[in-house]
């Protein structure tokens, strides 16, 4: 018997595994963000004040921010060049609010200095939201086509797009929480012993870009050993 017959065996370890990290690195990040929002920041400052201080020392004042519903919601856009800032950071002043709206100031910043692997993940995603689509649709019909390895094939192939996708977001994650920690140490938002507590909000949500990588890396190498040998 071919196909997802074969998903129930060892193999199915991997997916185990990479489940149990991202909901690690889920509950970590909650777990840090909720803690730290509980500080209140010593200027007394909201996150989209911060945001908005952040913007027009950068030269940025075009960028507008917008309040989203949602929680760690956060994101930045480079289509509209807007900043978004979630209910839990717009308004508040917490040290944790202040980090987050710091870390997505750190990509608009990217964007404004053409930062080659924001540039990268950007080029990429075309394709990778027809790998996510597709991939696995493809590898089902394949494996019911009595195990066409073209089909197959292909859709592992554009599996390992969303892969690279998330391993190029890496950096991109990381160089704007450094930035953002860069910017709060200036010491006219946050004060020098509350830097430190955003080093540790940030490095909790950058673990969860982490853990995808290693999830999705896993479900990659499962669909390799299960569908990669047309011996069968």
């Amino acid at each position: 018997m071919y196909g997802y017959g074969y998903g129930f065996g060892p193999s199915y370890l991997l997916i185990i595994i990479g489940l149990v990290i991202s909901l690690w690195a889920s509950w970590y990040v909650n777990h840090n963000f909720k803690k730290y929002d509980q500080v209140p920041s010593n200027h007394g400052t909201s996150g989209a004040d911060a945001a908005r201080y952040i913007l027009d020392n950068a030269g940025l004042q075009d960028i507008q921010i917008n309040r989203v519903s949602g929680k760690l919601t956060d994101n930045y856009n480079p289509g509209n060049k807007t900043l978004n800032l979630s209910e839990s950071t717009y308004g508040s002043t917490s040290v944790a609010a202040i980090g987050v709206a710091a870390h997505e100031c750190g990509h608009a910043i990217q964007d404004q200095k053409n930062y080659a692997p924001m540039r990268l993940r950007a080029a990429l995603v075309p394709a990778v939201n027809i790998g996510s689509n597709a991939s696995i649709p493809l590898i089902i019909v394949g494996a019911l086509l009595g195990r066409n390895q073209t089909l197959i094939t292909i859709g592992i192939w554009l599996f390992a797009l969303v892969v690279l996708f998330q391993v190029v977001t890496l950096p991109v994650e990381f160089n704007a929480s450094r930035r953002a920690v860069s910017i709060l140490g200036s010491g006219d938002l946050l004060d020098s012993e509350e830097v430190p507590m955003v080093k540790q909000v940030l490095f909790a949500a950058a673990l969860t870009y982490v853990a995808a990588v290693i999830s999705t890396a896993l479900q990659l190498l499962r669909l390799i050993l299960i569908f990669g040998d047309n011996r069968n």
